[in-house]
């Protein structure tokens, strides 16, 4: 057998040994040909594939942290920012020592606070559109240099003593003007920049009130603590070892050297974390309304991707190793599509500011918030004045009604109040529909009972003007003691305003104009701190000059100067009619901006009408 096999292979037949002994010699020249790995080889290569995968997980998983901790330490430094930019709503503290030791006039120390408030709200917009279309760092590093230079010129302007027209060799009044436009400018910046980046970072989450209220809250807080710490450490030592006035040189010197210092850490922690997704989220909305197919800018961009442009995948959060080693091509496409990107920030951006000013919504709302917030303002930069005119000569304010104690209680009301609307706004407030429906059948309502923002918004609105009712009817007047009531329902009122209505521009208009339309909004306390402050002290002053001429003995000295004479008995007022008719108007007001809210809220093309979940 062995033989016939043997000679059957060597007379050429085939043999099945030579078969099987062929096949495997070729299996392995295929193989080998082929470039097949043997199954050692094979093993290695699935070790090497899950060894990427998971360095790609842990990567996402780092540049994940890396976000989050970003994300809170900018919320860690906003809240820092408010807690210190809301320094100038301490002017009560000081404001009635520009009359007493500088002997401004009313109208003079009006100016002085009128001045701050517009350059304070007056800029919004422009520090807004600067945020929005850069970043929020420049604006804090802004609001160091503003501050630090406004509070050291009202330093040494106050140290100088009075002016030359009033009794002194010190400098005009203009000087302290000046010097109070630096500090508005400071608050703007430094309080623009915390809140829009707070926005940005949380405005897509579900408790976005809360995110914006905190910073808030922590604004209005800024006016207590300061002005307990210069009425408690900074204050001036009198005969008796006793506590005095604050010492105003040095309570602005250390004013200018804590927002300075607050302004610089602001500059480098406070960012935005993944603006690109808000971009492309605010942008997938408005190709899904239709709007986008009338823009020339994105008929532009769909050429250019349908002809290879801006298509290449890549992260564009490269490390400066990783940027040096990329291929020319590659870093010429990432400029192209980093330019691409700018662009069409700023055109969605331009859009977006084009939209909100021509919605007459916006319009109903930023006008009630005028005759709402110009009335809060005159009040709280006139606490120290109001508290005077209780207690005429020889009687003084106890010191459970000086203005230092009435700034903490508004401080308190006003930052419970923020939070507390905040909180519940992003708990009884509708939920928005969903946006995607993953079912083929609509989604079932689910029936909860839910309380408007809105509702939040009049409430607390027709609690400020139970305050003005109060002010204006003579009451205190009879029952000083009743005072901290008024200024726990101004606090509540004015904080509950300024907590709502940024959180009802963030739901209705979206995040990622937020600096601009908010700033938009927020400009209008300008010019009704101006209005009313103008008002408060023509009435103020009206008083001043009647009670003058009718009873002299009234006035600190007894002469019964005119007002024209320029002592500090010509410039002090006591009893209703200091107020009366400021406060009567101031309530009317407030009852208009309630009409006009809630014609916004369910009025003919109102927010209810569109389906917005306010």
């Amino acid at each position: 057998m062995q033989s016939r096999n043997s000679s059957r292979s060597r007379n050429g037949g085939i043999d099945k040994l030579d078969f099987d002994s062929h096949s495997h010699r070729q299996a392995r020249s295929t193989n080998n040909d082929s470039g097949m790995s043997s199954p050692h080889e094979l093993l290695r290569d699935d070790e090497s594939l899950l060894s990427i995968v998971v360095d790609g997980v842990i990567e996402r998983d780092r540049r994940k942290m890396k976000r989050a901790v970003i994300k809170y330490l900018s919320f860690a430094s906003a809240m820092l920012s408010c807690l210190v930019g809301g320094s100038i709503t301490a002017y009560s503290l000081y404001g009635h020592l520009f009359l007493s030791r500088l002997h401004y006039t009313q109208g003079q120390v009006n100016a002085v606070s009128i001045t701050a408030a517009l350059a304070m709200y007056l800029p919004v917009p422009l520090f807004g559109y600067l945020c929005d279309r850069y970043s929020p760092r420049p604006l804090a590093l802004l609001s160091a240099v503003f501050f630090g230079v406004g509070y050291t010129l009202a330093a040494y302007t106050y140290r100088h003593g009075p002016p030359v027209g009033r009794g002194g060799q010190g400098w005009s009044s203009g000087v302290m003007v000046l010097a109070f436009v630096g500090v508005g400018l400071g608050t703007t910046c430094m309080y623009l920049s915390a809140v829009t980046t707070c926005a940005k970072n949380f405005g897509r989450g579900k408790h976005k009130g809360l995110a914006l209220a905190m910073p808030i809250a922590a604004y209005g807080l800024s006016g207590m603590w300061l002005s307990q710490v210069g009425s408690q450490l900074l204050y001036e030592p009198i005969s008796d070892g006793g506590k005095g006035d604050v010492d105003v040189f040095r309570f602005f010197i250390f004013l200018g050297c804590l927002t300075v210092a607050v302004g610089l850490i602001g500059a480098t922690a406070l960012k935005v974390v993944d603006e690109e997704e808000l971009i492309d989220e605010a942008v997938d909305e408005l190709e899904r309304s239709g709007l986008l197919e009338e823009s020339a800018f994105f008929q532009r961009s769909i050429l250019h991707e349908s002809n290879g442009y801006g298509t290449l995948d890549y992260d564009h959060r490269v490390s400066r190793e990783e940027h040096d080693h990329l291929p020319r091509e590659v870093l010429a496409a990432k400029a192209h599509d980093d330019e691409e990107e700018q662009r069409k920030k700023t055109w969605l951006l331009n859009g977006e500011t084009r939209r909100f000013l021509a919605d007459h919504t916006m319009w109903f709302l930023a006008a009630g918030f005028f005759l709402v917030t110009g009335p809060g303002e005159a009040f709280i930069n006139n606490l120290g004045t109001i508290i005077g005119t209780l207690y005429p000569p020889p009687s003084s304010a106890p010191s459970s009604n000086s203005a230092a104690t009435h700034i903490s209680i508004i401080a308190i009301t006003s930052t419970c109040t923020r939070l507390l609307t905040g909180t519940l706004s992003d708990i009884l407030a509708p939920a928005p529909p969903p946006l995607f429906s993953t079912s083929a059948e609509p989604a079932r309502p689910t029936k909860r009972f839910t309380i408007s923002r809105i509702a939040f918004l009049l409430t607390s609105t027709l609690l400020l003007s139970i305050a003005q009712l109060l002010l204006a009817s003579g009451l205190i007047q009879t029952h000083p003691s009743l005072f901290p009531l008024i200024s726990a329902l101004v606090g509540t009122g004015y904080g509950a305003v300024f907590s709502l209505t940024p959180i009802i521009v963030s739901v209705v208009w979206g995040v990622q104009n937020f600096g601009t339309n908010w700033g938009i909004v927020a400009m209008m306390p300008a010019g009704g701190a101006a209005v009313w402050g103008a008002v408060y002290s023509a009435v103020y002053m009206a008083g001043a000059e009647r009670i003058g001429k009718g009873d002299g003995n009234r006035r600190g000295g007894g002469d019964g100067g005119g007002g024209g004479g320029g002592t500090l008995d010509d410039v002090l007022c006591y009893g209703n009619e200091c107020y009366a008719a400021t406060f009567w108007a101031m309530a009317v007001c407030s009852w208009v901006a309630v009409g006009l809210w809630g014609w916004a809220w369910r009025g003919k093309g109102g927010w209810l009408a569109r389906g917005v979940a306010i």
